[in-house]
C-alpha cells in the first residue's frame, strides 16, 4: 500500500507553499475581523448535491437519487455568502465532486475573496481533476477515512484511498487534511493510528473524530478507543484546526459547556438553499438564504441551542469558541420555540 511516498515537483511545491502563505495572512485578517465584529459568518457549509457514489451505514447526509443544483443557483448562493461577509465557504454533500461544475463554485468563491474549502470521500479524484481544483482555486481539502480495509459499515478504507492520496501528494496546490474516526461502528479504533501516520508521512496534516452509532448517538470511548484517540491528538500538531476541549469531554461522556453560535457564526445552507443550524439540526431556522439578513445573524447569536451539550459538529465548536468571551445567550423567543428543532438521525 506504501511501497514508496510520491514526490511533489519543485514547481508544485513553489505553489503549495505561495498558497500557504497566501491563506495564512488571509486566515489573519479574518480572524482581526471576527473579533472587531460579530455580524457576519465565519464558516458555511454549502451543499450543492445530495447524491453520494457510497452509502456509509452511520451518514445521515446522503441519498443516492438526488440530481445536482443547478450551477447559477449554486453561484447566487456564493454571492449571497459572500454580500453576508462571510470568511470560509466549505463544499460538501453527499459527494460533492458529482457535481458537473463544482470548478465554477469554486472559482466563484474565489472571485469573492472566500476561504474555500472541500469534503469529499476522494475517490473520484484523479491527476487530471486534482489539477482542475488547484485551477479553480481551491485552497483546502478534507478527506475522512475510517478504516484500512473497508468493511459493512464504510468503504472509505486506506486501502481504495491510498492511490488517491499519493495522486494529491503528487499535484496538489492546496492544503490537504485527512481525518481519521473512532468511536461507534468502527470495529478496529487502531486503524486511525495507521491512516493518521500515512498523511504524516505523505505531508499532509491529520486529525480524529468521534464518530456516532448507526441510530446517531454518540457513545463514551472504551479504554482502547480512548487511547487511541489521545495518541492522535498526538499527532495533530500539524492540524490547522484544533479544538480539543470539546472531543475530550465527548470522549468521556461529558457534555460541554458552551455558546453555540450557530445561525450566526456557523451557517448549514442545504440542497434546497435554506439555512440551518448545522447537519444534524436541519429544520431551524429553515430560512432562504436570500432572505437571510443580519438581523438573523444577530437573533441566532445571543439564542442559546438545547441540544449543544452533546454536540459533536466539531467545525461549529471551532467557530464559535472565538466568541466565547462575549455576548451571553438566552432561550429562543417564544415566537420561535426551542422545540422547532429538528434532529435528524
Amino acid at each position: 500500500m506504501k511501497d514508496q511516498i510520491p514526490m511533489a515537483s519543485s514547481l508544485v511545491k513553489l505553489r503549495r507553499n505561495l498558497r500557504a502563505a497566501e491563506r495564512n495572512v488571509h486566515g489573519l485578517w479574518q480572524i482581526l475581523k471576527a473579533v472587531v465584529s460579530t455580524d457576519h459568518p465565519l464558516l458555511a457549509h454549502l451543499i450543492p448535491i445530495r447524491r453520494c457514489n457510497l452509502a456509509c451505514t452511520y451518514c445521515n447526509e446522503f441519498d443516492d437519487f438526488s440530481k445536482p443544483v443547478p450551477t447559477e443557483q449554486m453561484l447566487r448562493r456564493v454571492d449571497l455568502l459572500g454580500d453576508l461577509g462571510t470568511s470560509v465557504v466549505t463544499i460538501s454533500g453527499g459527494e460533492p465532486l458529482l457535481h458537473p461544475q463544482l470548478d465554477d463554485i469554486i472559482h466563484r468563491m474565489r472571485k469573492r475573496r472566500i476561504v474555500s474549502g472541500l469534503i469529499t470521500n476522494g475517490y473520484l479524484l484523479t491527476a487530471d481533476r486534482i489539477q482542475r481544483l488547484n485551477r479553480a482555486g481551491l485552497e483546502w481539502l478534507q478527506i475522512s477515512i475510517d478504516n484500512v480495509n473497508p468493511d459493512e459499515v464504510s468503504k472509505k478504507s486506506l486501502k481504495v484511498l491510498d492511490r488517491k492520496l499519493q495522486l494529491l501528494a503528487e499535484h496538489a496546490d492546496f492544503h490537504v487534511n485527512i481525518n481519521s474516526v473512532v468511536g461507534g461502528g468502527v470495529s478496529h479504533p487502531q486503524d486511525a493510528l495507521t491512516i493518521g501516520r500515512r498523511a504524516l508521512e505523505l505531508g499532509f496534516s491529520s486529525t480524529v473524530g468521534i464518530i456516532h452509532d448507526d441510530s446517531g448517538q454518540v457513545q463514551p470511548l472504551n479504554d482502547e478507543e480512548r487511547r487511541v484517540y489521545h495518541e492522535m491528538k498526538g499527532l495533530e500538531k500539524r492540524s490547522f484546526t484544533r479544538v480539543n476541549a470539546f472531543q475530550d469531554n465527548i470522549a468521556l461522556g461529558r457534555p460541554n459547556q458552551w455558546r453555540c453560535r450557530a445561525g450566526a457564526r456557523y451557517l448549514y445552507i442545504c440542497e434546497d438553499g435554506l439555512v440551518h443550524y448545522c447537519s444534524q439540526q436541519r429544520g431551524y431556522p429553515g430560512i432562504p438564504l436570500e432572505k437571510y439578513t443580519i438581523a438573523d445573524l444577530r437573533r441566532e447569536f445571543h439564542t442559546e441551542k438545547p441540544c449543544a451539550p452533546h454536540c459533536t459538529v466539531s467545525c461549529v465548536h471551532q467557530v464559535s469558541v472565538l466568541d466565547a468571551w462575549r455576548a451571553p445567550q438566552r432561550p429562543a423567543p417564544a415566537s420561535e420555540p426551542a422545540s422547532g428543532l429538528v434532529h435528524i438521525e
